[in-house]
């Protein structure tokens, strides 16, 4: 019976992290058509890139969609209706005839996997207890770090012995898949909330954002996201610079991709011995060196050679991996009872911060590593901003760690010492 429960719950786990990768596999699957799609519809480079930014806005744009919807339909429902829209537009996308009906099936596909990216959190927040819940985050979200890496691999694979469109039937098939397990794996709710409920489910995102520890854990989330992607946009022109061949700049984003991982399973050991708060603080002081070391490797001693900021950065994305799971969940555990509307809104800022981060940074492409620490730099300021505020029970204690000391009331209270 024990190995009967342990296989389930391997499985339930197996759904999760499918569930949580699946809009990082529709990103990144496709990458290595680029060119075939352009021969295909006869179009130039620049139009195929565009497909990126349809799904990119379309995945920030979802994320705020399914929470109400949650609440309206409950979370199997909404799920499935995500998962259908992605398989959709994904058979829509193997069988579309221009890069206009190409671009609008990718944005709908988007807003379809923003379901399994909102709701798996949710699930999760309200199946277990805060502790469990920590320990499912941090096995599960490791994970998610393998899609960008995997994901480009298995396109390629398919592209080898197929045509591009093939891609995007394996991921129609993967949506029917995902709907028949949600149907299994996910019990039906009751749309209607009841009045110990009604409260909680009422609550809006405007009433979100005026929760202090909700706000700073989503912060951190957001920034330290934002000092990755700094890094992601312009590693491969640094590289570039430095005269490094295609094949080089794609093994160069292994190691990172190797310590994120190792990060979060190292978390799981430190929560374990020592406690998520003291692991989290642990973690950010980590970032926080490394910020220090990325930014004196660069901009003080400006070395001439990738392997410094290559190596400190593959710390940080260990402490990044190690972070991410602690953050996500005390954010969500602040408003628990809606969490798939607190996940839609966590999910939309910290894309919003990183693809912020990563479009200014790309401004100064030509300045190379020095961008990229300054980046980070700027992200290691929000990080420290957020763990400020999660420390807060009000906003109105922000004004107090804030209030600058006054020379006048110092004197006075040394006046009353001497005497």
């Amino acid at each position: 019976m024990k190995f009967i429960n342990k296989s389930t719950n391997l499985l339930f786990l197996s759904y999760l992290a499918l569930l949580s990768m699946l809009g990082f596999v529709a990103t990144d699957m496709y990458l290595p058509a680029f060119k075939a799609i352009e021969t295909t519809f006869s179009t130039s480079a620049s139009q195929v890139a565009s497909s990126l930014t349809f799904f990119l806005a379309g995945l920030a744009i979802g994320q705020l969609l399914y929470g109400p919807l949650v609440q309206r339909i409950g979370k199997r429902n909404s799920l499935l209706v995500g998962l259908f829209l992605f398989g959709l537009s994904s058979y829509g996308i193997a069988t579309s005839e221009s890069m206009l009906m190409f671009n609008i099936c990718r944005f709908i596909q988007a807003i379809g996997a923003c379901s399994a990216a909102v709701i798996w959190q949710a699930i999760v927040i309200d199946k277990y207890e805060a502790d469990e819940a920590q320990k499912v985050f941090t096995n599960i979200m490791p994970l998610v770090a393998l899609s960008p890496a995997l994901a480009p691999i298995l396109g390629a694979f398919i592209l080898e012995h197929g045509e591009w469109r093939n891609i995007f039937l394996i991921l129609t098939v993967l949506a029917a898949g995902l709907m028949i397990a949600t149907r299994f794996w996910v019990k039906p709710e009751l749309t209607k909330a009841t009045s110990a409920d009604s409260s909680q489910s009422s609550i809006g995102y405007l009433t979100m954002l005026k929760a202090p520890k909700y706000v700073g854990n989503v912060l951190i989330f957001g920034a330290c996201s934002a000092a990755f992607f700094s890094y992601l946009t312009l590693w491969p022109i640094v590289m570039e610079m430095h005269g490094y061949e295609a094949t080089e700049i794609g093994l160069s984003f292994i190691p990172q991709t190797i310590m994120f991982i190792v990060g979060g399973y190292l978390s799981k050991v430190l929560i374990r011995k020592v406690g998520a708060e003291r692991t989290l603080s642990v973690l950010l002081m980590l970032f926080g060196t490394c910020v220090a070391a990325i930014s004196f490797s660069v901009l003080i001693i400006q070395a001439k050679s990738i392997w410094p900021l290559l190596t400190i950065f593959s710390v940080l994305a260990a402490a990044n991996g190690a972070s991410y799971p602690i953050v996500v969940n005390c954010a969500l555990q602040v408003f628990k009872q809606c969490s798939a509307k607190a996940a839609g809104l966590q999910n939309f800022l910290q894309i919003s911060l990183a693809f912020g981060a990563s479009s200014i940074v790309a401004l100064w492409a030509s300045a190379g590593e020095v961008a990229i620490a300054i980046g980070i730099l700027v992200s290691a300021v929000g990080v420290f901003l957020g763990y400020k505020v999660r420390q807060l029970d009000t906003w109105d204690g922000m004004s107090k760690k804030l209030t600058f000391p006054d020379p006048a009331r110092i004197a006075v209270h040394k006046v009353k010492d001497e005497d």
